[in-house]
């Protein structure tokens, strides 16, 4: 059993190796989740890239195999769909996914802003796989990212939440673009778009209290 000491090194360890999986394997034409919902063996790529983040991280790898036992454990899990489907990832809080050419600083800034997509569980894994591969076409927002099975202590809500990210809340021509996209990938309901500007001020949703920007 790990400590708390060790679980939060393992924490950090995953994260840090699931960054390095893909990027290694975008670097070699494949995408982690391809190569899982088709089910394609890339056990050698896998072993490959592990011993990589074993040379340049030998305690990040340590308190993985503390948590796995062997390499073959964190492979297996993969091949379940930790990383790639909700409902199945239990080592991280969050999947995200990016658009091409996405960069990190439009995320962040106080221009940008978000979509706020609330399911229940039965429905988060499918809504996801259509909004991860809008994302990934680039027909949809900058990025994207979805609440997993990990209990999250932050959380405050016990649905699953996708969030799908705008460059700029002021440009409500593409902000409503998004939106109209999301209809078409089946998000029927009603939703709100929170600006960064709000989240940076702790500002999260009380009665009487409206902190969306748009509603649509």
């Amino acid at each position: 059993m790990e400590n708390a000491e060790e679980h939060a090194l393992g924490d950090v360890a995953y994260g840090l190796f699931e960054i390095l999986l893909n990027k290694e394997l975008q670097a070699q034409g494949h995408v982690l989740f391809e190569l899982v919902e088709k089910e394609i063996d890339f056990l050698q790529d896998f072993t490959e890239i592990f011993s990589l983040f074993q040379e340049e991280y030998p305690q990040l790898a340590e308190a993985l195999l503390v948590r796995f036992t062997r390499p073959e454990g964190i492979y297996a899990q993969l091949r379940r769909g930790e990383g790639v489907i909700p409902t199945r990832t239990t080592q991280m809080y969050w999947i995200i996914q990016d658009a091409p050419g996405y960069r990190p600083e439009e995320v962040d800034n106080e221009k940008g802003g978000k979509w706020l997509i609330f399911l229940d569980e039965d429905e988060v894994d499918a809504m996801w796989q259509r909004i991860r591969d809008a994302t990934c076409r680039g027909t949809l927002g900058i990025s994207a990212k979805v609440s997993t099975a990990k209990p999250n202590p932050d959380s405050r809500d016990t649905r699953k939440v996708i969030y799908v990210y705008t460059e700029n809340w002021e440009d409500e021509e593409d902000v409503m673009r998004v939106r109209r996209q999301l209809a078409d990938l089946g998000v029927e309901q009603r939703i709100g778009y929170k600006r960064n500007i709000e989240t940076y001020l702790g500002e999260y949703s009380e009665k009487g209290k409206k902190v969306t920007f748009y509603s649509a």
